[in-house]
């Protein structure tokens, strides 16, 4: 009998959302200038392959990795047309103001995303809720015109991208290797949740 057995595009997901928001972040700590680095990760991986991950995991039937993926591709995309659009001429920049409520919005959109973790394991628990602070810091930062909040943001934002970066490489190598390499943090079913799989 032939089983066609799907591969996990999570771990290409989780890694161009991770490389990238370290990147940023390394920006946001006062480490390196805004340059075509991040702008290019936020097109090409941030921003495409997240989204074409999001389009896999609808393949596979999870709405989760399908709305998350897709939509922080699209945000990487969004925040590249935020800082391209008005030197190419084709928009008006934004003030802090309001790209502070435009961060507080994703924040709003990642705070219920953390909740449907609740159910996963750990690790990505860790992402998502690290990402709801980013987003906070970021937004009252922006609005505040809070120069160490940002920076500290820049912090946290980091230890969020490199919380991802290693979900998904525990997913890979955990997958290649037949065995638990990086443990992730299984969330034990509970027992209502196990009467219902065997039902």
């Amino acid at each position: 009998m032939h089983t066609n057995k799907l591969a996990n595009p999570g771990p290409l997901g989780l890694m161009g959302f991770g490389m990238t928001t370290v990147l940023l972040n390394l920006h946001n700590a006062g480490f390196f200038p805004l340059t075509s680095v991040i702008l290019s990760m936020g097109i090409f991986f941030g921003g495409l392959a997240q989204i074409l991950a999001g389009l896999l995991e609808y393949k596979k039937g999870n709405t989760f990795g399908l709305t998350a993926f897709t939509a922080y591709g699209s945000f990487w995309l969004s925040l590249v047309g935020m800082l391209l659009l008005p030197r190419l001429g084709l928009a008006e920049p934004t003030d802090a103001t309001f790209l502070g409520v435009y961060l507080a919005l994703w924040g709003i959109f990642t705070l219920f995303m953390y909740f449907g973790t609740l159910r996963a394991n750990r690790a990505l628990q860790l992402v998502f809720a690290s990402l709801t602070l980013l987003f906070a810091l970021l937004a009252i930062g922006n609005i505040t015109g809070n120069a160490a909040i940002l920076r500290f943001a820049g912090y946290e934002g980091m230890l969020c991208g490199a919380s991802a970066i290693y979900l998904a490489m525990a997913e890979v190598l955990n997958e290649q290797l037949g065995r638990k390499v990086l443990p992730i943090g299984e969330v034990k079913p509970t027992a209502e949740a196990r009467l219902a799989t065997q039902a």
